[in-house]
């Protein structure tokens, strides 16, 4: 059953370190995150005392009107922007205690990202873009994990091609496999099916589901498509900065309802 409920604003724990994570633990919590641009009269809000918990092995979108602040949102929890105030654990880490060259790190150990953009490079092979992280880090290919990845993900054929030799929905199947080779402990999506015609992007969000029913893998997207977030486990709504609500087991009948009550 589909219900729509108000978010519930988490209690601030203790500060944990990666030693005393304990099993079970959200794969990302926010706590209190603000986050404005620019000054005075131009300056912009885009996270309003935001508080919100994903839980691990659970595939969540983010959805919202322009300007909610969705992106806002994703950027923070992956170290990829930083928070005005508040904090974001990943596991038992802390990200809003990290410097630069920390942050880098746990990008490239523990994050995966799925684009819009593709972002392959032209001259790898798709097997050579999707152990490109690894290589980058100096570590070696489990190949039994790469096989069973690319397996999973229709890629066992595609290996020697390079991307301009794939269509479009190969590409992002190859983006998808880089991003789950290193085990992170969460993969980020952002729009990743937005380039995509609806056969392609449907057959990419089956696969991030697949992922994260076979493989435990913790997924966030942002998305401004019902269809897409109807793949998802659970539904967060932004608007106006802030969490109003969420829905679980949407289906874009149901997404579509409460976007529209939105003003989406």
């Amino acid at each position: 059953m589909t219900t729509f409920t108000s978010m519930p604003h988490p209690s601030t724990p203790d500060h944990p370190t990666p030693a005393d994570a304990a099993p079970g633990r959200p794969a990302v919590e926010a706590f209190s995150l603000s986050k404005s641009y620019g000054r005075a009269d131009t300056k912009v809000i885009a996270l309003k005392d935001v508080s919100v918990s994903f839980d691990a092995g659970k595939f969540t979108a983010i959805m919202g009107p322009s300007g909610s602040g969705k992106s806002t949102l994703m950027h923070c929890l992956a170290g990829l922007d930083s928070a005005d105030s508040g904090r974001i654990l990943l596991g038992g880490t802390e990200l809003t205690g990290l410097n630069d060259k920390q942050l880098t790190a746990l990008r490239r150990e523990r994050i995966g990202f799925v684009f819009q953009a593709f972002n392959l490079v032209p001259t790898l092979t798709a097997e050579q873009n999707i152990t490109l992280p690894l290589a980058l880090a100096g570590k070696d290919v489990d190949a039994g994990w790469l096989a069973s990845v690319v397996t999973t993900l229709g890629l066992k054929d595609r290996l020697r091609h390079r991307p301009h030799e794939l269509s479009g929905g190969q590409q992002q199947r190859v983006a998808v496999a880089r991003a789950l080779l290193t085990r992170p402990d969460v993969v980020f999506g952002d729009e990743p099916t937005g380039n995509l015609d609806s056969q392609a992007g449907g057959e990419v969000l089956a696969l991030l589901r697949r992922s994260t029913r076979e493989m435990g893998q913790s997924i966030i997207m942002v998305t401004h498509d019902p269809v897409a977030a109807s793949y998802a486990d659970r539904v967060v709504l932004m608007s106006d900065g802030g969490l109003v609500g969420e829905i679980h087991q949407p289906t874009a009948d149901s997404v579509l309802a409460a976007l529209g009550k939105l003003g989406a």
